[in-house]
């Protein structure tokens, strides 16, 4: 994303998921935030100018061995800082107070009570319920503090330094159980920090427009649509940018789902006016896969055989300097993409593709994350049967298939899938869900057909809640609507008679299977 001159928040992360929400939280505040390493520098805070920092919670305590620290330049710099749980114990620890090993934890909803005037609490009221998530507390605040703020088993909930503008809180002001949190936060940024609320869609379409102007200037660009709401909010970002210098190519891998590359070719084609190149390209994905097992082997070989093939069809444009993808924040997270972070799985927009690629990466959405992606389709004119798609990753079915990709599989898999997603919809449940999807595993189970025994595979079936794939829960669907999905799966689909549903949240599994 073009470094265009936006108030900016930094939310250093000290581990776990609480850094994605509280950056999604600052930007449903309207204020820009990004996410960095605990181990920035005070100069490289002040490099970046930022307009505010948050520290965020973490798993650790502060007493423990290697537990994560800040630079203590960074409280000297002036700017407004806002510690959470973690990050308040770390202030008030860095800064002379103490912290002290409780005789109990303090998890789950407790009851906030002020203790006088609250810089930071503004005009809520006197108690509220709060999200607790510690072991270690505030027992002492550092000279200078003034404690605004307690909990039964918290003394001390809320810092201020009114003077070195920091300000810390031991709940999780971020998650929707803490009453008033996302009020709190909002006076953090507009109030005490003084932040211009200006992160709007509007003003994402203008800075990514010029910043897609910017980097692509008047060479031409291509586009992988990959049947998926980012690549088609990409797509429709940069064709609104750079007009006719853009052509999609759409690659048909064989491993989408059932009848989808109509659907994409249709809405593009003919609907859009976006110049798109159709290939059939099946027959080589399953001969690259052939006998491939290994879950990364199979993304990168995916990855790479789907960007040697944009090489080759371009649709005659031959002088395409820009590969245009829809990568977005998530994955770059999830890929390793920030210092200190475990690569918890490749991305097909990330880490599958060639050290030898021909084409300079475009990633106009790689910064957002997928709630804010949906409403920029919107704001774009992208029809809801595109921007409210399910999330679908860039290796296809390749990634729900456990073990071989053959053709035989991918067939099951998409009957099995076209029914869980038909019947998601039957039931009114296609907003509410994140993700419903069919997962073919690699083993055979018994069963038994009218008179006949038989030998075959396994539908599990995967349906998850959640804002953004940072984290996720399995969906409690109705009953009914499992026995319908089912049965329609097992006499409806050759090659399947059993039919189980994945009750696992993320963490500690992943949405996808492979």
């Amino acid at each position: 994303m073009n470094s265009v001159a936006r108030p900016t928040v930094l939310v250093v992360d000290f581990g776990a998921q609480y850094a994605q929400l509280i950056a999604r939280r600052v930007r449903e505040a309207q204020v820009f935030s990004e996410i960095v390493s605990h181990r920035i520098t005070a100069d490289e805070v002040r490099m970046r100018k930022p307009a505010a920092v948050i520290l965020s919670g973490g798993p650790k305590s502060v007493h423990v061995e290697g537990a994560p620290q800040l630079d203590p330049g960074i409280y000297e710099l002036g700017i407004p800082i806002l510690g959470i749980c973690y990050g308040c114990q770390l202030i008030a620890q860095q800064l002379g107070g103490v912290v002290s090993r409780g005789d109990k934890g303090e998890y789950g909803r407790a009851t906030l009570t002020r203790n006088g005037t609250s810089k930071l609490l503004g005009d809520t009221e006197s108690t509220f319920s709060v999200w607790m998530s510690h072991f270690d507390s505030v027992s002492v605040a550092p000279e200078g503090f003034e404690v605004t703020a307690s909990t039964p088993d918290a003394p001390v909930a809320v810092l201020e330094h009114t003077s070195k503008r920091i300000w810390a809180v031991q709940f999780h002001p971020e998650v929707v159980h803490t009453e008033h949190g996302q009020q709190i936060l909002r006076r953090f940024l507009h109030e005490l920090a003084g932040i211009v609320p200006n992160w709007t869609m509007e003003s994402i379409v203008d800075s990514q427009i010029a910043a897609v102007r910017d980097q692509v200037g008047d060479e031409r660009a291509i586009c992988g649509l990959s049947g998926g709401v980012d690549s088609a909010v990409a797509a429709a970002l940069v064709h609104r940018a750079i007009g006719a210098n853009l052509t999609c190519v759409y690659v048909d891998t064989g491993l989408m789902r059932k009848n989808e590359s109509d659907q994409v070719v249709e809405t593009f084609k003919r609907n859009m006016g976006i110049e798109l190149v159709h290939v059939d390209a099946g027959d080589e994905f399953y001969d690259k896969l052939q006998g491939v097992t290994d879950p990364e082997q199979k993304r990168k070989i995916i990855g790479e055989t789907f960007v040697r093939i944009f090489e080759r069809y371009t649709g005659g444009i031959k002088d395409a300097k820009f590969l245009v993808q829809g990568t977005l924040y998530p994955d770059v997270i999830e890929s390793g993409g920030r210092e200190g972070s475990a690569t918890i799985k490749s991305h097909h927009n990330v880490g599958g593709l060639p050290d030898d690629m021909t084409l300079e990466l475009c990633e106009p959405l790689r910064d957002l994350f997928k709630d804010e992606v949906r409403t920029l389709g919107t704001t774009l004119g992208l029809p809801d049967e595109i921007v409210w798609r399910q999330p679908f990753p860039g290796p296809g079915l390749g990634v729900r298939i456990i073990g071989e990709v053959t053709r035989d599989k991918v067939r099951i898999l998409q009957e099995a899938d076209a029914i869980v997603r038909e019947e998601i919809r039957n039931a009114g449940l296609e907003r509410e869900i994140w993700q419903a999807f069919a997962v073919l595993a690699d083993i055979r189970s018994v069963g038994v057909m009218g008179d006949e025994r038989t030998y075959a595979r396994p539908i599990i079936i995967r349906a998850v809640t959640s804002d953004d794939a940072m984290t996720a829960d399995w969906a409690r669907l109705p009953h009914e609507l499992l026995a319908t999905m089912s049965s329609r799966i097992v006499n409806e689909v050759d090659g399947v008679n059993r039919v189980a549903y994945d009750i696992t949240s993320k963490p500690p599994g992943t949405i996808e299977w492979e």
